[in-house]
Protein backbone atom coordinates (compact mmCIF):
# COMPACT_ATOMS: atom_id res chain seq x y z
CA UNK A 1 0.00 0.00 0.00
CA UNK A 2 1.79 3.45 -0.83
CA UNK A 3 0.80 5.59 1.84
CA UNK A 4 3.53 8.68 0.85
CA UNK A 5 0.29 10.43 -1.25
CA UNK A 6 -1.51 11.19 1.74
CA UNK A 7 1.77 12.20 4.10
CA UNK A 8 2.69 14.53 1.13
CA UNK A 9 -0.66 16.12 1.30
CA UNK A 10 -0.41 16.32 5.01
CA UNK A 11 2.82 18.09 4.81
CA UNK A 12 1.70 20.68 1.93
CA UNK A 13 -1.87 21.17 3.88
CA UNK A 14 0.31 22.07 6.98
CA UNK A 15 2.65 24.15 5.55
CA UNK A 16 -0.04 26.27 3.57
CA UNK A 17 -1.73 26.28 7.33
CA UNK A 18 1.28 28.11 8.42
CA UNK A 19 1.79 30.23 5.86
CA UNK A 20 -2.01 31.59 6.73
CA UNK A 21 -1.08 31.76 10.51
CA UNK A 22 1.89 33.82 9.33
CA UNK A 23 -0.29 36.10 7.43
CA UNK A 24 -2.60 36.63 10.44
CA UNK A 25 0.02 37.49 12.73
CA UNK A 26 1.00 39.85 10.18
CA UNK A 27 -2.40 41.34 9.44
CA UNK A 28 -4.81 40.81 12.32
CA UNK A 29 -1.91 41.04 15.26
CA UNK A 30 0.10 43.59 12.91
CA UNK A 31 3.83 41.73 13.37
CA UNK A 32 5.97 43.13 10.76
CA UNK A 33 7.79 40.12 9.13
CA UNK A 34 11.58 40.45 9.08
CA UNK A 35 13.90 39.28 5.93
CA UNK A 36 14.54 35.90 8.33
CA UNK A 37 10.80 35.44 8.12
CA UNK A 38 10.05 35.89 5.09
CA UNK A 39 12.77 33.38 3.78
CA UNK A 40 11.44 31.10 6.74
CA UNK A 41 7.80 31.25 4.23
CA UNK A 42 9.99 30.55 0.94
CA UNK A 43 10.74 27.54 2.75
CA UNK A 44 7.14 26.43 3.85
CA UNK A 45 5.77 27.36 0.14
CA UNK A 46 8.40 25.39 -1.63
CA UNK A 47 7.55 22.34 0.72
CA UNK A 48 4.11 22.37 -0.07
CA UNK A 49 4.75 22.86 -3.53
CA UNK A 50 7.34 20.34 -3.58
CA UNK A 51 5.03 17.68 -1.83
CA UNK A 52 1.76 18.61 -3.83
CA UNK A 53 4.04 18.07 -7.09
CA UNK A 54 4.97 14.60 -5.20
CA UNK A 55 1.50 13.31 -4.46
CA UNK A 56 0.34 13.97 -7.83
CA UNK A 57 2.90 12.50 -9.38
CA UNK A 58 4.04 8.42 -9.61
CA UNK A 59 5.57 7.34 -6.75
CA UNK A 60 9.36 7.48 -7.78
CA UNK A 61 9.20 11.14 -8.60
CA UNK A 62 6.91 11.22 -4.74
CA UNK A 63 10.36 10.19 -3.53
CA UNK A 64 12.39 12.66 -5.77
CA UNK A 65 9.47 15.43 -4.46
CA UNK A 66 10.05 14.16 -0.94
CA UNK A 67 14.06 14.57 -0.99
CA UNK A 68 13.83 17.87 -2.32
CA UNK A 69 11.41 18.60 -0.02
CA UNK A 70 13.54 17.60 3.10
CA UNK A 71 16.48 19.98 1.11
CA UNK A 72 13.67 22.62 1.86
CA UNK A 73 13.05 21.99 4.97
CA UNK A 74 16.41 21.50 6.14
CA UNK A 75 17.10 24.74 4.72
CA UNK A 76 14.30 26.54 6.36
CA UNK A 77 15.51 24.66 9.93
CA UNK A 78 18.59 26.58 9.00
CA UNK A 79 17.02 29.47 8.62
CA UNK A 80 15.25 29.37 11.77
CA UNK A 81 17.76 28.20 13.45
CA UNK A 82 19.99 31.54 12.34
CA UNK A 83 16.63 33.98 13.68
CA UNK A 84 17.18 32.17 17.02
CA UNK A 85 20.71 33.06 17.42
CA UNK A 86 20.01 36.57 15.61
CA UNK A 87 17.24 36.65 18.45
CA UNK A 88 19.59 36.13 20.90
CA UNK A 89 21.92 38.44 20.17
CA UNK A 90 20.19 41.25 19.58
CA UNK A 91 23.39 43.75 18.87
CA UNK A 92 22.78 41.95 15.91
CA UNK A 93 20.16 43.03 14.20
CA UNK A 94 18.84 42.15 9.90
CA UNK A 95 16.19 45.08 9.88
CA UNK A 96 17.01 47.44 7.54
CA UNK A 97 20.23 46.04 5.43
CA UNK A 98 20.62 44.82 1.72
CA UNK A 99 19.07 41.35 2.77
CA UNK A 100 15.95 42.93 3.11
CA UNK A 101 16.50 45.18 0.16
CA UNK A 102 17.26 42.35 -2.07
CA UNK A 103 14.47 40.04 -0.66
CA UNK A 104 12.00 43.05 -1.26
CA UNK A 105 12.96 42.96 -5.52
CA UNK A 106 12.45 39.03 -5.53
CA UNK A 107 9.32 38.97 -8.34
CA UNK A 108 7.15 36.85 -6.00
CA UNK A 109 7.68 40.07 -2.88
CA UNK A 110 6.14 42.23 -5.65
CA UNK A 111 3.75 40.11 -6.89
CA UNK A 112 2.25 38.95 -3.47
CA UNK A 113 3.77 42.11 -1.25
CA UNK A 114 1.15 40.67 1.58
CA UNK A 115 2.98 37.64 2.17
CA UNK A 116 6.51 38.15 0.78
CA UNK A 117 7.38 41.93 1.99
CA UNK A 118 9.97 41.60 4.54
CA UNK A 119 9.70 45.22 6.92
CA UNK A 120 10.36 44.19 10.28
CA UNK A 121 13.44 43.92 12.18
CA UNK A 122 14.39 40.14 13.31
CA UNK A 123 15.26 41.12 16.64
CA UNK A 124 12.01 42.38 17.51
CA UNK A 125 10.55 40.53 20.26
CA UNK A 126 6.61 39.43 20.37
CA UNK A 127 4.81 37.67 22.76
CA UNK A 128 5.73 33.61 22.70
CA UNK A 129 2.77 31.65 21.50
CA UNK A 130 2.31 28.56 23.74
CA UNK A 131 5.74 29.39 25.40
CA UNK A 132 7.69 29.26 21.99
CA UNK A 133 8.55 32.40 20.19
CA UNK A 134 7.42 32.27 16.21
CA UNK A 135 11.37 31.10 14.74
CA UNK A 136 11.39 28.77 17.27
CA UNK A 137 7.83 26.99 16.17
CA UNK A 138 9.02 27.41 12.45
CA UNK A 139 11.91 25.16 13.90
CA UNK A 140 10.20 22.30 15.16
CA UNK A 141 7.73 22.45 12.13
CA UNK A 142 10.92 22.41 9.73
CA UNK A 143 11.99 19.68 11.92
CA UNK A 144 8.88 17.09 11.82
CA UNK A 145 8.85 17.66 8.10
CA UNK A 146 12.12 16.97 7.81
CA UNK A 147 11.77 13.35 9.83
CA UNK A 148 8.72 12.74 7.77
CA UNK A 149 10.14 13.66 3.93
CA UNK A 150 13.09 11.65 5.23
CA UNK A 151 11.12 8.43 6.20
CA UNK A 152 9.27 9.20 2.58
CA UNK A 153 12.53 9.72 0.41
CA UNK A 154 14.73 6.84 1.98
CA UNK A 155 12.28 4.35 2.89
CA UNK A 156 12.51 1.18 0.62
Amino acid sequence: MNTSKPILLTIALACLSLLGVALYLQHGLDMKPCPLCVMQRYAFAVIALLCLAGAALPRAAGRIGAGLGLLAALTGAGIAGWHLWVRAHPEVSCGVDPLETALNQIPSAELLPFLFKANGFCSADYAPILGLSIPMWALVWFAIFSIALARLAFKR
